[in-house]
This record gives structure tokens, C-alpha cells and sequence, in this order.
């Protein structure tokens, strides 16, 4: 990829993050000022705005309190750029021994891989390009890019199922049907209707938990944003 040149506007922004990287001495902000480097797209803006960060850290902070620091191998569907994995493993409160990310669209891998470029090197995270819909939870083979330019297959077993784009999911009964019984899910929803893509909102929380229906509860909430709520439950299948 040609790199463009960057206006003094953006490289004011990059000193602003490299000198964020120095104070809090974060491996997180220097894998971010990289990937916003090496890919700058309007979308990894988005993947990274106010409302998808606060998103992600009332996930983080509830599953903590839900379940403790131990998540052992976490699978993140529809993971897009892969933010939420690369929160969940900066977090020092968790315990995980591999994240998955997994997304439908090619062109996420190589970006959350950059993204999550410190836990990427050292095995501890892996982008693949799946259908959820498709995936089986036990054994099933994915394949992945390693640090050294090769690949690798991957045995995708989670013990921890994050799926936080329900909304986006047509055949949500279908999907959750697959999802082996004892599995420890994180799912996330919303009333955010009339956005591209959006085709399976709920109206309430209660209407999500219908839709989900989720054995054991462990945590169940709702979220108020600027323009729609965002719903979020935590349990065992």
C-alpha cells in the first residue's frame, strides 16, 4: 500500500499520540498510531470513536464484575478492526490466553493485526476472516496470518463468545443455535434502526433477551448513547 504524505495536521495528531505512548507508557496507543499510519481510513475513526469506546469499557468493566479476570481463550465476531480484542488484552484485570478475532470482510484482517500488532506478535491474538454464521465452536479450523509472514491454522475452541453486532445478524436464531450449551457469551444489541446493515435491532432489552435466550444470566443492562441504547447481556448458553 502507497503510503500518502502526512499535512501538518496529522502530524501534530501523531505527536500528540506519541507523546500519550511515552507518558502512559502504552504499547496500545503506539499499535494504534501505526495502524492510523499505515491504514488511514475514515472507518478505523469510527471503530475508535466516543461511542464505540465507551461501548467497549462498560463491556470490559461489566464482564470483570460478572465473571471475574479469567477468560481463557475469547472469540470477538464480527470484530471488525479488532478494538475490543486489543482492549481486553491491554486490560490487566483479564486473563487471556488467545484472542480470536473474527470478521466476514478480507479487508479488517490485516488492520486489526496491526491494530493488536504487540499481542500479534507474540501469539496471543489472531484476526481470520469467517462468516460467523458458518463457524462451529469445537475444534473448528481457521486460518490466520503469523508475525513471520506465514500462516497458521488455528483450532477454534473459545471459552468466552463475544458477539457484540447482533443487530447485524439476519438469522440470529440460527446463529445462536450453533453455540454449544456452557458457553460463556457476551452479546450486545441495539434500537438503532435505519443504518445500513442494522437488520435484526431490538426495541428493548427485553425484547433482546427473548431473542437471546441466555440459561444462566449473569449480567443484564442497558445503555443510553446519543442516539439509540445499547443492550448488553452476559451469561451462560
Amino acid at each position: 500500500m502507497t503510503e500518502r504524505k502526512l499535512s501538518s495536521r496529522d502530524n501534530f495528531l501523531v505527536d500528540v499520540l506519541k507523546g500519550l505512548a511515552v507518558h502512559f507508557e502504552s504499547p496500545l496507543i503506539e499499535d494504534v498510531l501505526e495502524t492510523a499510519r499505515r491504514y488511514p481510513k475514515p472507518e478505523l475513526g469510527f471503530a475508535l470513536n466516543r461511542n464505540q469506546t465507551a461501548s467497549k469499557k462498560w463491556l470490559l468493566d461489566k464482564l470483570y464484575r460478572a465473571v471475574g479476570g479469567d477468560l481463557g481463550g475469547v472469540a470477538v465476531l464480527g470484530g471488525w478492526y479488532g478494538v475490543l480484542a486489543a482492549f481486553l488484552l491491554h486490560d490487566p484485570r483479564f486473563a487471556i490466553s488467545r484472542a480470536v478475532s473474527v470478521d466476514i470482510d478480507p479487508g479488517c484482517e490485516a488492520i486489526a493485526n496491526c491494530l493488536n500488532g504487540v499481542h500479534w506478535r507474540d501469539g496471543s491474538f489472531r484476526a481470520a476472516t469467517c462468516d460467523m454464521m458458518g463457524l462451529a465452536y469445537d475444534g473448528y479450523p481457521l486460518r490466520a496470518l503469523k508475525e513471520n509472514g506465514g500462516t497458521e491454522t488455528l483450532s477454534f475452541s473459545p471459552d468466552t463468545v463475544i458477539n457484540t453486532s447482533c443487530e447485524h445478524l439476519s438469522d440470529f436464531s440460527a446463529w445462536f443455535d450453533r453455540l454449544p450449551k456452557g458457553r460463556r457469551l457476551v452479546l450486545q444489541s441495539n434500537d438503532y434502526e435505519g443504518i445500513a446493515g442494522h437488520v435484526n435491532c431490538s426495541d428493548s432489552l427485553a425484547a433482546f433477551k427473548r431473542q437471546a435466550p441466555v440459561a444462566e444470566i449473569l449480567f443484564e443492562g442497558e445503555k443510553k448513547m446519543d442516539k439509540y441504547s445499547r443492550f448488553m447481556l452476559i451469561g451462560i448458553k
